[in-house]
């Protein structure tokens, strides 16, 4: 059976060729009101892809937030390890009575609080009495006609580089979208070997990062890393006979550039700053996503 290692520049062509999968990602996104980062409908149809079947398996969302991909897989059957270093234990309901959602530490500092707990600071966040009542109004109706899903979210609350409640072997597969750029090139290295510690042998580690042509260098508005294939080898310790496309680099950018069905649906979060991946909402993508699949030695 060959390896299903590979370091992959994400092709624009991933769109077309899974088009009832984005129809899928839209849908759910849009009845919890998410939305996508500029290129993250590529990142979703290409991890999706690698990991194939996650029905009744565990698999690590790394660097979830509240994002798309760990409902995804959870609706699919996958019990969902969610790992942030930033907390959730705020978690809306709209997300955790439509899930089968628990959090992974309880104690003095849990990763998720009862939600009666949860929803007076979330309305405290929001500015003015309309807006506050819009979204108690949405909590309850959550609350009131909850969608169960096969899979169950367990929210962890950690640093990816610490996962001191996982034990050695514990995970089927470890997926993470566009999150481990947000690391130091010095520090990136000891977070996937965190990630390849829990998981199985044999089991994939399947992440996107940042894609750069000829040196590695950081993006200050989307705050992360771009990694060249070398530096990609060497993070994710995959040999030189590990296929890459990164030939193709050129032609792959010239494509992202050119992919209307993204220009035009740019999340409306990007219009009201420049400190994020696309500033301004002015479509001008400055890199494009990398694909790396690493398989865990027995």
């Amino acid at each position: 059976m060959p390896s299903p290692e590979k370091i992959e520049i994400l092709p624009v062509a991933l769109l077309e060729q899974n088009r009832l999968l984005v129809a899928e990602l839209k849908q759910l996104a849009a009845s919890l009101n998410l939305k996508f980062g500029w290129h993250y409908l590529l990142d979703l149809c290409w991890i999706i892809n690698q990991l194939g079947e996650v029905g009744g398996k565990a698999v690590m969302d790394a660097g979830a937030g509240v994002g798309t991909l760990q409902w995804h897989l959870a609706s699919h059957g996958a019990r969902v390890i969610s790992v942030d270093r930033d907390s959730r234990a705020h978690l809306p309901a709209r997300l955790r009575q439509r899930f089968h959602v628990r959090g992974l530490r309880g104690g003095e500092i849990p990763d998720l609080l009862p939600w009666r707990l949860a929803v007076v600071p979330n309305l405290r966040r929001l500015p003015g009495l309309k807006p506050r009542m819009a979204f108690l109004g949405r909590e309850l109706a959550s609350l009131l006609t909850p969608s169960r899903v096969p899979g169950e979210v367990l929210i962890y609350n950690q640093d990816l580089n610490d996962l001191r409640d996982l034990s050695d072997g514990s995970l089927d597969a470890v997926a993470s979208l566009s999150a481990l750029e947000h690391n130091s090139p010095e520090a990136v290295g000891e977070v996937v070997q965190e990630l390849l510690r829990v998981l199985k042998p044999g089991g994939l580690l399947v992440a996107t990062l940042g894609a750069a042509k000829e040196a590695d260098w950081f993006h200050a508005p989307s705050k992360g890393w771009c990694y060249t294939e070398a530096s990609l080898r060497r993070i994710f310790d995959l040999k030189d006979s590990v296929p890459s496309n990164y030939g193709d680099y050129d032609a792959h950018f010239a494509a992202l550039r050119d992919c209307a069905e993204l220009r035009d649906n740019l999340a409306s979060f990007y219009y009201r700053s420049g400190d994020n991946g696309m500033p301004w909402g002015i479509w001008d993508p400055q890199y494009q996503s990398v694909g790396v699949c690493k398989q865990k030695r027995g």
